[in-house]
């Protein structure tokens, strides 16, 4: 599979388990790598047998700007739902960040990293 990379996706969401999460919301990072077969739309120079990487940044980032949820894990759920609705794509890696995490320490980054495929 060839791979289609989108990293540092920003956008504001208000999910978390804290009341201060869901209230002021924080900012989220999203990196995804889209694995499709990029063939047929390289021999026809045809951006609809590709997956339009535009169109997928703007729809994970209505995702995060969506309803709440209390866990990043089902956050990133939800954006490899809605990757996979593409057709092109057959597996999505997905990495949450989330540089606010209510943490007590000194911390650069919180992350969860999951990967999903075509059943």
């Amino acid at each position: 599979m060839d791979r289609v990379a989108l990293r540092g996706l920003k956008a504001r969401g208000h999910h978390g388990v804290f009341p201060r999460e869901r209230e002021e919301g924080q900012t989220f990072i999203v990196d995804l790598v889209l694995s499709l077969d990029t063939r047929p739309a390289a021999a026809d120079d045809d951006l609809a047998k590709t997956v339009h990487y535009g169109v997928v940044a703007e729809e994970v980032v209505d995702v995060v700007q969506g309803e709440p949820v209390d866990l990043i894990e089902t956050l990133a759920e939800r954006i490899a739902e809605q990757c996979l609705k593409h057709d092109a794509v057959r597996e999505v890696e997905v990495v949450v960040h989330k540089p606010d995490a209510p943490i007590t320490v000194p911390f650069d980054d919180v992350t969860i990293t999951i990967t999903r495929s075509r059943v």
